[in-house]
């Protein structure tokens, strides 16, 4: 691959919870602005290759564990995780690093994401060919909703209870917290000369086009895809990818992007035309997807592709 991408994924959550903190409140920064990590972009991609039959080390994954005559589940360890994905009896008896290094490459999520793999004596650094950033809601009229939930089942804990005392006699109460509406937005950059040191080690062929364009591809849909209870009504609802020569530096272009509220159909703006326009024969490509059903692109890009992203057909300037 001899391009740098530069590039927006935005996610639209509504009435979910597209990425939570500890408190399960969506995150927030420490000045009240809605967020989503980078991990919670990652994951779900993560999830849609693993799904595909695709090696994935940095998830979590579950094993039975017997202890003095009791079975527990529990999560591998990261060493048990690469034994078990590998094949591997011992990784302490393992002496060869290029090996390893050579199976780390083999994982789809370390091929774009990168490592950090310090285990039995490995101590390896990988630094990802993809850098996503933190993606910021852009919708100023976002606020948390917190649901009552009953369960059917009653608190055990309060066995010990008189049997005709209400908290014996009631079910359980949960709570689920979700937005109301959030669009975040994140910043991306795929540098397919960060593995150029492990090329030359012979340990991986580099970052290629076939790996850019699973990227490409899986992160029009993992958002849609992941269908879990907290993230039902998060979705892929838009996409900038810009292919630009290796040697071509540009800033984090979530910076230029705005979200409106339309009354009929939202509008995103895209405010990097004129940084683009004036970079544009530095430039290989410039395209845009969106959904046309619910949103509206303002942006004035020269040469730019708009396809609609759930069927990835092409849109004409006059259908814009």
């Amino acid at each position: 691959m001899k391009t740098r991408v530069y590039g927006v994924i935005g996610i639209v959550s509504k009435m979910a919870n597209w990425n939570a903190d500890f408190t399960g409140y969506p995150k927030t920064t420490s000045d009240g602005d809605t967020f989503g990590s980078d991990k919670a972009l990652k994951y779900p991609m993560k999830k849609m290759w693993q799904n595909q039959g695709e090696k994935i080390l940095y998830i979590k994954s579950m094993k039975l564990s017997e202890n003095k005559g009791e079975i527990s589940l529990v999560p591998r360890s990261l060493k048990e995780r690469y034994e078990y994905l590998y094949n591997v009896e011992d990784l302490k008896k393992c002496k060869d690093s290029k090996l390893v290094l050579t199976n780390l490459f083999n994982s789809l999520d370390v091929k774009n994401f990168g490592a950090t793999f310090a285990e039995s004596g490995n101590n390896i650094s990988i630094t990802g060919a993809v850098q996503i950033g933190q993606g910021f809601n852009k919708y100023d009229g976002t606020s948390p909703e917190e649901q009552q939930i009953l369960s059917p089942f009653r608190d055990a804990s309060k066995d010990n209870a008189k049997e005709d005392s209400e908290e014996a006699k009631n079910s359980t109460l949960g709570t689920k917290i979700v937005s109301n509406e959030a669009h975040y937005f994140y910043p991306f950059v795929i540098n397919p000369l960060a593995y150029k040191e492990f090329v030359e080690l012979g340990v991986t062929e580099g970052y290629t086009e076939e790996d850019y364009q699973n990227f490409k591809d899986t992160s029009l849909v993992a958002a849609t895809a992941f269908a879990t209870n907290a993230k039902v009504g998060c979705e892929n609802e838009f996409a900038l990818f810009v292919e630009t020569e290796e040697d071509l530096y540009l800033p984090n272009l979530s910076e230029y992007v705005s979200f409106e509220k339309g009354e009929n159909k939202n509008i995103i703006h895209l405010l990097c035309d004129e940084l683009l326009n004036e970079v544009r024969d530095r430039i290989k490509s410039v395209e845009i997807y969106f959904n046309p059903y619910t949103t509206v692109m303002d942006t004035d890009i020269k040469d730019a592709s708009f396809y609609n992203i759930i069927t990835r057909k092409e849109i004409g300037q006059d259908a814009l």
